[in-house]
């Protein structure tokens, strides 16, 4: 499935309003760790359909990142029926995220 680039216009239908669980990755175009987490993402996407995988760069959306509270990134967090259910903080294995999305 393919990653979806969200913005402060776009989340609440792509993420709050979404049929199945989300997976949003706040990142940030100079941030390292964020662009060794965009592999794990694309890898995850590519076996995954039942989950929705979205970034949020978090310079051109600051107001959603305030909102959740993202003070580190990259921060993943999984939304299921328009709600907060998990956060990581810091780069993540496949394995942890699948982890955080029951799988």
């Amino acid at each position: 499935m393919e990653i979806l680039h969200v913005t402060q216009a776009t989340f609440e239908e792509q993420v709050l309003k979404a049929d199945k669980p989300v997976l949003v990755d706040f990142w940030a175009t100079w941030c390292g760790p964020c662009k060794m987490q965009a592999p794990v993402l694309e890898e995850l996407a590519a076996e995954v359909d039942d989950v929705v995988i979205a970034k949020v760069d978090v310079d051109e959306n600051p107001d959603l990142a305030m909102k959740y509270r993202v003070m580190s990134i990259p921060t993943l967090m999984v939304f299921a029926n328009g709600e907060p259910k998990a956060t990581a903080v810091g780069l993540q294995s496949k394995g942890a995220l699948k982890q955080m999305l029951g799988k």
